[in-house]
């Protein structure tokens, strides 16, 4: 019987690119529809005509999370007519170092067999016993990776050195469920910096907004679209002629931040952001304080301002806030504003 945690794997997938320089979907077990498979194929780096070798890509598509792990055949060894390969892992669950361990052993067990089959009987094993053996391999332990390590595996930190106090414009964005696009030529450190930023709203410990890995396709265009509050991560430069897809624009090269013009009302800054935002900076530039430490500052502010919020709804009729009991408050306009759309964003709002 599968456990609780290999529940969360869906399906494992293999990509040959072979000596003649043909890449191919060759294996996948127990199944995976044909949209996937075509996705996955697009994501792995043996199908973009040589560009850049990326040795570990993840991202979500139509609430699967897919993990690409590609590798170079060094000779000599069983697989004699394939140059490099990817295992494509999709799963439930957002893992990245979880999944990233599990490729590595079934790429070392496919390099050894040189046949599906052994890879397979290892997947298997993971998904019914949580564990997989492998002589030279060491084993892999499903219940080593609490999703919470997942959650904490970022650097809150790194983002603060960069953008300082606008760090308060991606708090505000996530906190409001507004849509962030990040733009970074180099996936690997796309998918570094967004991973990190659903912890800066704690609270709801939701990483189903995070899209590290988009291109402008129709498809995941459409799949994107779908959400109404996002974090994604975009290779492609173009995306920034794109103001339909975000109302909060991350130039990641350059460090600069952008906001739209149809989201500056809600995005207003005030007082209570400026609080917040030095909370945020003042934690974060404290030496002795780890990631974590940094996450939980942040997440006691946002509960203060939440109670509030909370309290405010409950003085009203059927604890929905209007904009009317609101103004009876007299809060400055920013804050007035913000915790309007906050209200809005945790459904507390009367409409």
């Amino acid at each position: 019987m599968a456990t609780t945690e290999a529940q969360l794997m869906l399906s494992v997938g293999l990509i040959e690119k072979d000596v003649n320089g043909d890449t191919l979907w060759v294996w996948c077990y127990p199944s995976i529809s044909p949209e996937l498979r075509q996705l996955l194929l697009s994501k792995c780096c043996l199908t973009q005509d040589g560009r850049d070798f990326h040795t570990f890509v993840f991202g979500q598509f139509s609430r699967t999370w897919y993990y690409i792990t590609t590798a170079e055949v060094q000779e000599p060894t069983a697989l004699k007519k394939v140059s490099h390969f990817s295992i494509a892992v999709t799963a439930k669950d957002f893992n990245p170092e979880k999944y990233a361990a599990l490729s590595r052993i079934l790429c070392r067990t496919y390099v050894k067999y040189g046949s599906p089959v052994k890879m397979m009987e290892a997947y298997v094993s993971v998904f019914t016993k949580g564990i997989c053996q492998n002589d030279e391999n060491g084993s892999f332990l499903i219940k080593d990776y609490d999703v919470r390590k997942a959650y904490l595996a970022g650097s809150v930190k790194d983002v603060v050195s960069q953008f300082g106090m606008e760090t308060i414009i991606l708090y505000t964005a996530l906190m409001l469920k507004k849509r962030i696009v990040v733009h970074h030529p180099r996936v690997e450190a796309l998918l570094e910096f967004t991973r990190v930023l659903p912890a800066l709203t704690w609270h709801r410990k939701d990483w189903s907004v995070l899209h590290p890995y988009v291109h402008l396709t129709d498809g995941e265009l459409e799949d994107l679209r779908k959400c109404p509050g996002y974090v994604a991560g975009f290779v492609d430069a173009e995306v920034s002629n794109r103001p339909d897809l975000f109302d909060v624009f991350v130039h990641l090269p350059d460090g600069v931040i952008t906001v739209s013009q149809g989201a500056k009302e809600a995005m207003t800054m005030g007082k209570l952001h400026k609080d917040i935002a030095h909370v945020i900076v003042q934690s974060a530039q404290d030496a002795d304080r780890s990631d974590s430490q940094v996450i939980k500052d942040i997440s006691i502010k946002t509960k203060e301002v939440l109670t509030n919020l909370f309290a405010l709804a409950e003085a009203c009729e059927d604890s929905k806030l209007t904009l009317d009991a609101l103004k009876q408050h007299r809060f400055p306009p920013a804050t007035e504003n913000f915790l309007f759309h906050l209200a809005a964003a945790e459904q507390l709002l009367r409409v």
